[in-house]
């Protein structure tokens, strides 16, 4: 990600949870921006493209403050409603241009197991350290044709050049294995079975049927 989006921001100095409501009924996303010494700046975000920005979760943006101040910061935190499309408040790590960071990027598993197979994702993210205007959004993993038994190490991903892969190389991401059979239950009753069966029921019933007769004796 060599070019980094501009976004214009407005500092705030007011507060609270009203405050931010109201931020957020006008499109805009209240946000704040730390790190490299500074005190917290406290801005706000148009809500749109912030909502289109951060579906990489790594994203650096170029914030244009209404004080006439720039800040180059990645996305560190974003809080998001648990139901609805719709953002809370972003927290923004000031970075540098060079600056290498730490990041956690997501596995996107490419290719197809055998057929003989099925497998399961173990690890979902893979920790690197890269430029922070050169942060991959993800990392491949190709599984075609693994077969059962086989597993894929984070020592199979393939990363960029000058990304550092900070996770232990040995850890399993992919688990490959056979299917596991369903029990489909015990085998049907033969017909003797099931007519040895209907006997007894209907002695059952019988039985049944004197008990209550005696009952009924008793409470008259």
């Amino acid at each position: 990600m060599a070019d980094t989006t501009k976004v214009p921001g407005e500092v705030r100095t007011d507060f609270g949870k009203g405050y931010a409501r109201r931020i957020r009924q006008a499109d805009k996303i209240p946000a704040v921006i730390y790190g490299a010494g500074h005190d917290p700046i406290h801005v706000s975000l148009p809500g749109h493209d912030m909502m289109l920005i951060s579906r990489n979760a790594n994203a650096v943006i170029e914030v244009l403050a209404d004080d006439g101040q720039k800040h180059l910061a990645m996305l560190k935190d974003i809080q998001r409603h648990p139901i609805r499309p719709e953002i809370y408040h972003i927290d923004l790590l000031t970075v540098k241009r060079g600056q290498k960071v730490e990041v956690d990027l997501p596995i996107n598993v490419t290719g197809e197991v055998d057929p003989s197979a099925i497998y399961t994702q173990e690890e979902t993210t893979l920790t690197v350290m890269a430029d922070a205007l050169n942060v991959p959004e993800q990392v491949e993993l190709d599984i075609e044709g693994r077969m059962p038994g086989e597993h894929a190490l984070v020592s199979d991903i393939v990363v960029p050049s000058g990304v550092e892969v900070l996770t232990d190389p040995e850890t399993m991401v992919i688990n490959v294995s056979e299917p596991i059979e369903q029990d489909l239950g015990e085998e049907p009753e033969t017909e003797d079975e099931g007519a040895e069966g209907e006997s007894g029921e209907e002695s059952g019933e019988s039985e049944g049927g004197e008990a209550s007769d005696e009952e009924s004796s008793d409470s008259e």
